[in-house]
């Protein structure tokens, strides 16, 4: 609905003039109070009842992001907590997840309303926003929140835990048992200045993912196990990534955490179907090597690749040398540039920057070390690990790992006769 439809809505309930009550909400939408307490502010202003009974009373799956305010009965899936800036203050907000029989919702309390995952509530008078294409529940001072003694049963796993595979951008209140893989103390510039941050990367028996640890627990080390509750997840390069904040308790996990030694494999076209895939294995045919590979030059500024002296964003500049290679690989489900950096690309050339800058100035031409790793790597098979991103201009996977594949002849065959089948 806009601004003038709920003006009208509003004013036409309450009996008063419709440009007035626009003014009121317009003045408090500038300071991005949610559409529904706005409404309710303005009802209590006029004298009317802020616990409006026409509110429909719906099941989850029935909820859309056109509703306005919508009353349910629920399970609460998840209880989540953590401080946010919003309108230039602080605020502590609580977040998870409710369902029912027919599906879950998202849902964002302003309040405490002292709700427990487990239990069974009757939501009043909840406001709706657009999260993403998803309704998610607003539970303000407006919202009347019930106790329901008889548990309502519903398909969905209660309290939030899950393994990292199973973590969607969005999820709240969720709880994890891990081991720390990666681990590095950085200070950044915030919005509140410097802050020191703890990141790194976490694994289970599913996957790995990235974490941001955005009030250092002295728990969280490289190469040790925690149980992190009341974590909340973002989206990183098209893939999840944990966050754990002050409000979230790490410990030691009763039982031991396994890792995967290997990552999960997915076809090419698969994989970039996903939109995005933190730790992936892909097999394929190197079909090419780009340009923009070999000894190539950089800016000392920015990091970016310049071409003749000239930076994109500092102008001319004295650029540093490097390497690199960005190879297509290609499995006939579809295709992705594999990059590889400074590192991986001195293994495969079999010598590093000193090495490439003889090379190159004995053929007095930059490009054959680019045209002897095209020798080493086209019409050949390679086994790739590493972090997907998918963007509008296609698909890149930044390689940890990169090597030749050597498929057993059985896997060969099934994989054969599989595609031979479809």
């Amino acid at each position: 609905m806009s601004l003038d439809d709920h003006a009208e809505e509003l004013a036409s309930d309450l009996g008063v003039d419709k440009q007035e009550v626009r003014q009121k909400l317009e003045k408090m939408a500038e300071y991005n109070v949610p559409m529904s307490e706005a409404k309710q502010s303005v009802r209590r202003e006029y004298g009317g009842d802020s616990r409006d009974t026409g509110v429909p009373r719906k099941e989850i799956d029935e909820i859309s992001t056109n509703d306005s305010n919508v009353s349910l009965t629920a399970r609460v899936l998840s209880v989540g907590k953590r401080s946010i800036k919003y309108g230039g203050e602080r605020h502590v907000i609580f977040e998870g997840e409710l369902a029912d029989q027919t599906g879950t919702v998202s849902y964002t309390a302003w309040e405490d309303f002292g709700l427990e995952a487990g239990e069974t509530v009757r939501v009043g008078n909840a406001g709706l926003r657009d999260w993403e294409g998803e309704p998610e529940l607003n539970l303000g001072e407006s919202t009347d929140i019930e106790r329901v003694e008889e548990s309502l049963s519903v398909p969905y796993d209660v309290g939030g835990e899950a393994a990292l595979a199973e973590l969607e951008p969005g999820d709240r209140g969720v709880t994890v048992d891990v081991q720390v893989i990666e681990c590095e103390r950085k200070t950044i510039d915030g919005r509140d200045g410097e802050t020191e941050i703890l990141s790194g990367v976490l694994a289970d028996e599913t996957t790995r993912l990235p974490f941001t640890d955005w009030d250092p627990h002295p728990q969280i080390d490289e190469g040790t196990a925690v149980r992190v509750e009341n974590g909340f997840v973002r989206e990183f390069r098209d893939a999840p990534s944990v966050h754990i904040s002050e409000f979230s308790t790490v410990t030691q996990p009763d039982r031991p955490v396994q890792v995967a030694e290997s990552a999960p494999r997915y076809e090419v076209g698969e994989a970039v179907d996903a939109g995005g895939l933190f730790d992936v294995e892909l097999v394929g045919n190197v079909v090419a090597v780009r340009d923009g590979s070999g000894l190539i030059e950089r800016c000392p500024e920015c990091g970016r690749v310049v071409q003749s002296g000239q930076c994109r964003a500092h102008g001319t500049v004295e650029a540093e040398d490097d390497l690199r290679v960005k190879a297509i690989l290609d499995d006939g489900t579809g295709t992705v540039t594999v990059i590889l950096d400074k590192e991986r690309t001195a293994e495969l050339y079999g010598g590093g920057l000193e090495a490439a800058r003889e090379h190159a100035r004995n053929a007095m031409d930059r490009e054959v070390v680019a045209d002897s790793i095209r020798e080493e790597l086209v019409g050949r098979v390679f086994r790739v690990r590493g972090s997907l991103s998918v963007d509008e201009y296609g698909a890149n996977l930044d390689a940890a790992r990169f090597e030749p594949a050597q498929e057993e002849p059985t896997e060969q065959a099934m994989q054969l006769l599989s595609e031979v089948a479809t």
